[in-house]
Order: structure tokens, then sequence, then C-alpha cells
């Protein structure tokens, strides 16, 4: 491994720049004065305009270009590449979910598979310094041997989505041999905070309190036996990303993995719990959500759990950041936003 800081003179392509990882990694490298191409394709799996409000804060910065397109368009991503020739990859842009995976699994192939081979193809005929892609904790199926090691068996996935960023690792392997792209998987534990996925527990959760419906709790109601989340708040989540960038695999193959996960599962009723309490904080009021227990879903595993011994050795950095800090801190954006939000509408 090689561990170097940040090289302000490279030109970064952050893909799923309007996401919710890639619009704070992108931020990140822009304060630190890196030329940024952000690619997005702006699709209406969740509320576009919270997108929109994130590309709005790269903007404008005059070292950001964006571009709207999508992965699955390969002559797109080769002219991108062509022409704007960047030095350093980061692929965040996923079709996301478990659940959705289910019921919409075309999308999964084109985005996660398709797309990703789209910029393997364009990283080997427009060579770069650094791939860094984006795997997921999904990968690890229903494991029960825990915390997760990067070495442990992974031939189990339990969603079509698991499936897809297992084979990214698998391609993104044969690449960096057949080719010598240098590249770096990351499995992402359940990543949370302010501008977040409208789609993960907690910011559902938050929405159905202030649409005064129930939330839907998919553990039977077992408290004893509870799933368990490793919650990783989204500034852990860039500064793993943004150490990695310049630590290269080095050997045979160019290729490695590494989990970036808080190390510290919670029960999820003890995020729940907390994320009331943050609530009754930001609001100045008693906070509790109506609950429905239901089975736990198709696809969804009982436990996620990182080791990050690997990511510390590596770069020297564990993600730390409490369930408390980082749910304080997504109440007070929700509820300004939202506030913001609605006075606008009215």
């Amino acid at each position: 491994m090689s561990n170097l800081p940040l090289d302000v003179n490279k030109t970064y392509l952050v893909t799923g720049a309007a996401g919710f990882i890639g619009f704070y990694l992108s931020k990140k490298l822009l304060d630190q004065g890196c030329r940024v191409i952000g690619l997005d394709n702006m699709n209406e799996y969740y509320d576009v305009q919270l997108k929109h409000d994130r590309l709005d804060q790269l903007t404008p910065y005059d070292s950001f270009k964006f571009i709207k397109g999508d992965l699955a368009d390969k002559t797109l991503i080769e002219n991108l590449f062509k022409e704007n020739v960047p030095d350093i990859v980061i692929n965040l842009a996923a079709q996301a979910g478990v659940r959705y995976s289910i019921e919409n699994p075309d999308a999964y192939m084109q985005s996660n598979v398709i797309g990703f081979y789209n910029i393997l193809e364009a990283c080997r005929h427009y060579p770069v310094d650094h791939l860094v892609y984006a795997s997921s904790s999904s990968v690890y199926g229903a494991n029960k041997k825990v915390p997760f090691e990067e070495s442990d068996f992974v031939d189990h996935p339990v969603s079509l989505y698991a499936s897809t960023k297992k084979s990214n690792e698998l391609m993104a392997h044969t690449y960096s041999h057949l080719y010598d792209i240098p590249a770096t998987g990351l499995r992402f534990f359940t990543v949370y905070g302010p501008m977040g996925r409208p789609d993960m527990a907690y910011f559902g959760f938050t929405d159905k309190y202030f649409a005064e419906e129930p939330i839907k709790i998919f553990n039977n109601g077992d408290f004893e036996n509870d799933l368990y989340r490793d919650f990783t708040y989204i500034d852990d989540i860039v500064i793993g990303i943004e150490r990695l960038l310049s630590t290269k695999p080095t050997g045979d193959v160019q290729h490695a993995v590494y989990n970036i996960g808080n190390n510290n599962p919670e029960k999820l009723m003890d995020f729940i719990f907390t994320l009331e309490k943050a609530l009754s904080t930001a609001l100045e009021e008693n906070i509790e959500f109506e609950k429905v227990y239901e089975p736990i879903k198709p696809g969804d595993v009982p436990a996620t759990y990182a080791s990050t011994d690997l990511l510390q050795e590596a770069v020297g950095f564990k993600p730390q950041t409490s369930i408390e800090e980082g749910l304080t801190k997504f109440a007070k954006w929700y509820v300004e936003y939202y506030q913001k939000k609605n006075s606008v509408k009215a």
C-alpha cells in the first residue's frame, strides 16, 4: 500500500455526484481545491428535489463540472473519459436498495452491472491512477460469524442488489488482473446523516411521523433477538474514502476491498429510540413513533457488523461517530430543511 496525501492537481470523476455519498465526497474534494467531474442520471428512485438541492451546493465551485448522464450509456461514458481524462474515478452511482431490487430487477442489472462494466472498459482504454468503487455490506448475506471480515466467504447473497455488488468486486478484480487497473472496493455499512436517502429506514421513520402515520418495524416485535445494524455516519464514510483515494493497492493484482463501518452494531430498536430523542430535541417537544411490527422482509439480514482492522491498518482511520451525535445532526437538518421547504410551498 502507498498512502499519500490527496493530489489536488488530479482530476476526480465522481459518479452519483448528486447522490448522498457522492455529494459529500465531491464537496470535500472541491473544498480542498480538486477538480471534480460529477456524473448523475438524476433518476426518480427518490425525491429528485433533494438531488437538485445537493447539486446546488456543488455548482458554485469553478472547479466542478456536472454531466447529466447514465452509466449504462457506453458511448456517453467513453466520450466523458476521452474529453475529460480523469485521473481518479470514484464510482458511487448505482441503483440502491435491497427491497426495491425484488420489485425492479432490471434497474439493478442496467446500472450496477452494465454501468460498472462501462466504467471498467473506460478505465481500460483511458488508463486511470486509481478506481475506487462502492460495494456493500450486503455481500455478506446472512453470514453468522461476526464481525464481518473482508476475507469471509461471500458467495451466498440474499438479494439481487447484493449479487450485483459482489459481481462488481469480481469484475474489478478481473480487470485489475488483466489490465493493471488499481482498483479498491468499499463495503459500506448502513450510511446515514443529513441530506441522506429518503428510502433509508431512519429517514422514512421521520417522514412517517410528520405524515402522522405508523412506522413499520420488520423484526416481528422480538426485542430480545432484534435486528442489529452497523450504522455509519456520512462524515466517517467520506474520510475513509478520501484517505483510500491515494492508497493504491499493490501486488500482482492491484485490487483490494475494505469495510467502512462503525464496528459497533446497534439494536434497531435502540436506534429508533435514539432517533425519537433526537427529534424531540430538535422540535422541543416529546416525540414518539407509532409502531407496527411485521416479519422480516425477503433480502433483509439479521445483523451487519464490520471489522475495520484492514481499513485502520491501511489508512490509520476507524469510523467512530456515535448514533447520538449522528442522529442529532440528522434531526436538526431534517426539521430545518422541511420547514423551509414547506414555507416556500405556502
